[in-house]
């Protein structure tokens, strides 16, 4: 059963359970208004990710909204009123931050809307596991900005410039096949097993040895931003750092004595 969190302090428009070990589901919580990404909620989002970044116990992060939507973008009726320089631009990005600095893999389970903010809070989790009903779109310019917390970038290097482009100039939401098509995201199921599918993927990171998905987060975000020789590099004493270690042998050990290799016996 899973067991919810409780912070008195927290506000309940993220919920955090534990649906199974090691996982925590992370649920944005605000269904009247397809979960728009509010400051509250975009500091709510930060704080759970932050404490399942620093809890031992978990190994894996599930972002999710609800049946209509994972979030319809950013909450406007903050955002009318913002000027160059006003403070609110740092709690804008708070839950951006967080995700940067988590190590731990994060999937988004995206059933209805994920547009705007939604869709680059989407964008930034490691994994996408999309419904069959899942619409994504970037539509900022029709509301006379552009999107403000990576997704332009993130999506240029997904699906190419020109098909970034047309996206943005013409507003078109993006249809789960398309995106998978596109590779947007990892995984198209059933409207109602996107929670189940995602939360299969984040236990296998549960049965990971220690420190191996925080390696393979490092080198792919490293992928992003460096040079290939300069990432190999910095590869190289990452990949002999896990040798040595108790986990390492015995998973080695293990397959080795499957196939019958004199080793094993040592």
């Amino acid at each position: 059963m899973s067991q919810q969190d409780v912070h008195s302090e927290v506000s309940d428009v993220v919920l955090r359970s534990t649906p199974c070990e090691g996982v925590a589901l992370l649920r944005l919580n605000r269904p009247e208004k397809l979960n728009a990404l509010s400051l509250e909620l975009r500091r709510t989002l930060a704080h759970h990710l932050d404490a399942a970044e620093a809890d031992p116990r978990i190994a894996a992060i599930v972002i999710a909204g609800d049946e209509r939507a994972f979030a319809a973008g950013a909450d406007l009726a903050e955002l009318v009123d913002l000027e160059p320089g006003d403070r609110r631009f740092d709690d804008l990005r708070v839950a951006w931050d967080a995700m940067a600095l988590c190590t731990k893999p994060i999937i988004a389970a995206v059933r209805g809307f994920a547009l705007g903010g939604g869709f680059e809070l989407a964008l930034q989790c490691d994994l996408i596991v999309a419904g069959e009903g899942a619409r994504f779109g970037l539509p900022e310019p029709k509301v006379g900005i552009v999107p403000g917390a990576g997704g332009m970038q993130r999506l240029a290097r997904i699906v190419g410039r020109q098909q970034a482009m047309l996206w943005l100039l013409t507003g078109d939401m993006i249809d789960a096949a398309t995106a998978a098509a596109r590779g947007i995201v990892s995984h198209v199921v059933a409207d109602d097993g996107v929670e189940a599918r995602a939360l299969e993927l984040a236990t296998r990171a549960v049965t990971m040895a220690p420190g191996v998905m925080t390696i393979v987060k490092k080198a792919l975000r490293l992928s992003e931003n460096s040079f290939v020789g300069d990432a190999v590099a910095a590869e190289r004493p990452w990949f002999e750092d896990l040798f040595g270690k108790p986990h390492q042998r015995d998973a080695m050990m293990k397959i080795l004595s499957r196939s019958g290799n004199p080793k094993a016996a040592r």
